[in-house]
């Protein structure tokens, strides 16, 4: 019997591996003669870095960039076994995570360091970049990613030393020509979940400011900004990027990325699936199995066990869900591809407790699993 085992991560507690390992360690102490294949998945979040190295046998590459601050931090991305396709998580040099609660304010924080790492990717002759774009900290429309491959902007006196989304105001001209080398013939995907225009009542200020720090006055200044930087964008490069779906992600990156890279936008869990060759793994399996730390009913709006699910009925395969919490309105997921829904729970428990024995917990969910094999052996 072929098993799959394609998880996403138990956020806080395990990484994708880490629960897939421990249910296949769970699965051989009954099953010893099984060797489940082992498929950590993300969503274009965190994770996705390690998803896709785990998959094609590449490498963590570590360097030194800016945060949203401009203050220096030690940052990675991951590069593919074959040395052609970077996978960057945005947060990992401009996520909101990098920032204490105090520091938190989009005016300010820019998207430069997002723009050294993907520099570095180029530098390497990458030929495909993807990024994920979850968890930001900034509200720049990409301005900074863009300035640290070589776009310059000006305004009135010259060229702009100021960043973040309060700068995005002053510009009046975009400069283009010293756009870093490698752009040209390079495929941009970012992986984007959510379908916010760059401004207006849905857009990236008003969705996703107050979370950055912005009170009501400074979202909106930050959207008036943003309005302003896509009618530059419009006139001088011509490209309209103000009302595209997901344009707004991650204040504006998605904008961005499509203005200045020529990148399109893409399912998270289907860049994530195309790059680990998922869909060849389903079809080869016998059983799936997938989860999440927390599984309800809104695990069918883009979540990975969701995909993995679709992927496996498409194949006619049965899937079974693991979740670390499994939530009453779950039982919708019956009727969207699961076969069997499973909480590693066993007694009532505090958080932080579940948290700290999860591997545990997901090593004997394992072992159920297997002795329902032997069942219907």
């Amino acid at each position: 019997m072929n098993i799959l085992i394609a998880p996403d991560s138990f956020k806080d507690c395990l990484s994708a591996r880490e629960v897939a390992m421990a249910l296949a360690r769970g699965i051989q102490k009954v099953l010893p003669d099984l060797s489940p294949i082992i498929a950590p998945m993300a969503d274009g979040g965190e994770g996705t870095v390690e998803s896709v190295i785990d998959a094609t046998g590449g490498e963590r590459i570590k360097l030194v960039v800016k945060d949203p601050l401009m203050r220096d931090i030690d940052s990675f991305y991951g590069l593919s076994g074959d040395g052609k396709t970077a996978i960057i998580e945005m947060a990992a040099a401009s996520g909101l995570e990098l920032l204490g609660e105090d520091e938190r304010d989009p005016w300010i924080t820019s998207t430069y360091g997002t723009g050294q790492l993907i520099a570095d990717a180029l530098k390497r002759s990458c030929t495909k970049i993807l990024l994920g774009i979850g968890g930001s900290a900034t509200n720049d429309g990409g301005a900074g990613m863009a300035e640290a491959l070589g776009v310059k902007f000006s305004g009135r006196f010259g060229v702009l030393s100021a960043r973040g989304g309060g700068a995005l105001g002053e510009i009046e001209s975009v400069h283009m020509e010293d756009l870093i080398a490698g752009v040209e013939g390079t495929e941009f995907v970012v992986a984007c979940d959510v379908s916010n225009p760059l401004s207006g009542p849905r857009g990236a200020s008003a969705t996703y400011g107050p979370q950055k720090g912005a009170d009501p006055a400074m979202v909106e200044k930050l959207d008036q900004n943003l309005q302003h930087f896509a009618r530059i964008i419009k006139e001088q490069l011509h490209k309209d990027v103000s009302s595209i779906p997901g344009a707004g992600a991650a204040g504006g990156l998605g904008a961005g990325m499509m203005a200045f890279l020529d990148a399109k936008l893409s399912s998270g869990f289907s860049m994530i699936a195309e790059e680990t060759g998922l869909e060849e793994l389903i079809r080869e399996a016998d059983l799936v199995i997938s989860g999440e730390g927390r599984m309800d009913k809104q695990t069918q709006y883009g979540k990975t066990p969701f995909g993995v699910a679709q992927l496996a009925k498409k194949h006619k395969k049965a899937v079974i869900g693991v979740a670390g919490s499994l939530e009453e309105d779950a039982g919708e997921l019956y009727q969207k591809g699961f076969d069997l829904l499973l909480s590693i729970q066993e007694k009532p428990g505090d958080l932080a407790e579940s948290l700290a024995s999860a591997g545990p917990l997901l090593e004997r969910t394992g072992e159920r699993i297997a002795r329902m094999i032997q069942l219907s052996a």
